[in-house]
């Protein structure tokens, strides 16, 4: 397999300590290469990666779970991407925001909320639903976790259950991601985040703020998963694996097309959209340092995970690492 140079800049993540440790795969056709290397935990004690670990998806939880809860009742046609957000949270006061400004970032919510993360759940709840959209909607991009928290609930709405709860039974289940949580069980099988000052080392308990105090009802973040069944929905993705019962072909197509009202060119349906040799690619980031990458056109798929906020979340040094890693494996990846 190729990927020389995509490896090596992946073991340079630990080599300069910018991660305790890294898992990744890597899909080339119907191949698959994977490893893992480094620590789990550097404090209170250092422990080695093991296989199979669970780590903390933050952000891919949008794309794994809400993105795709939403396309398949669109399909399904029990929701529109034209609705406006009121029409299912008649508090919330900018109806001309619509499901797609929500899945393409392009809401443009604004407005600040003191003290959110100290908030209880029912007045952070009152809070998210009091902001507005401010004069860029549907022209700019602004990557905010409140557009798939207000689909989540969005999604609740219609279903009657949380949505995590959904996530869970009509993704997780269909999908075939059997390992993939919620509420890890197995705690010793987690691979920890940050070590916070209040509550020590969080494994098995969500990173993501906003997620801890609105528990089941975010959307936005709280997935636990192991590389293992990343792998199997990156082979889904690529169109490797059929589920047209749950979600038919021509809505993954859709994946791979810009969906911004404005044709912005670089969002699609909750992924980030880009394109390289003439064709396009999707990829999403989570703030706790995990990665996907899907190129349906060539058929590669990079799966990138790691704990870049143990222990602490103040690693700026990761930033620039991560995205000289993107452009050496699509390099790679497209032969260029």
């Amino acid at each position: 397999m190729k990927y020389a140079k995509t490896i090596a800049e992946i073991h340079q993540f630990v080599t300069d300590r910018v991660v305790p440790g890294v898992t990744y795969g890597i899909i080339d056709g119907p191949k698959v290469k994977t490893d893992y290397f480094g620590n789990q935990e550097l404090v209170p004690e250092r422990l080695a990666l093991k296989p199979h670990e669970l780590y903390d998806l933050a952000s891919l939880t949008k794309v794994i779970g809400t993105t795709n809860l939403i396309l398949k009742l669109v399909s399904e046609g029990r929701l529109s991407l034209e609705d406006s957000l009121s029409q299912y949270l008649p508090e919330w006061q900018s109806p001309q925001v619509k499901i797609r400004h929500l899945l393409t970032h392009t809401s443009d919510i604004v407005g600040y909320i003191p003290n959110r993360n100290q908030l209880p759940k029912t007045k952070l709840i009152q809070a998210l639903l009091s902001l507005s959209s401010g004069d860029n909607l549907g022209k700019v991009v602004r990557y905010q976790d409140y557009n798939f928290i207000f689909l989540g609930w969005v999604a609740s709405q219609i279903l009657g259950q949380p949505i995590q709860q959904l996530i869970c039974k009509d993704v997780l289940t269909p999908l075939q991601m059997t390992h993939a949580t919620f509420h890890p069980q197995q705690i010793e099988n987690v691979v920890p985040t940050a070590d916070l000052p209040d509550t020590g080392l969080l494994r098995g308990t969500v990173h993501d703020p906003k997620t801890q105090i609105l528990g089941a009802d975010c959307g936005a973040a709280g997935l636990f998963a192991p590389l293992e069944d990343l792998l199997h929905f990156s082979k889904w993705l690529l169109g490797q694996i059929s589920y047209p019962d749950f979600l038919p072909d021509t809505w993954l197509d859709q994946l791979f097309v810009d969906q911004t009202p404005a044709h912005l060119k670089n969002r699609s349906f909750g992924w980030i959209l880009r394109s390289v040799a003439g064709h396009p690619y999707i990829l999403h980031t989570g703030y706790t340092g995990t990665l996907i990458i899907i190129d349906r056109v060539s058929q590669q798929a990079l799966v990138f995970l790691t704990n870049r906020v143990h222990p602490d979340a103040h690693n700026q040094q990761f930033l620039p690492y991560r995205s000289r890693l993107i452009k050496t494996f699509i390099r790679e990846a497209n032969q260029i």
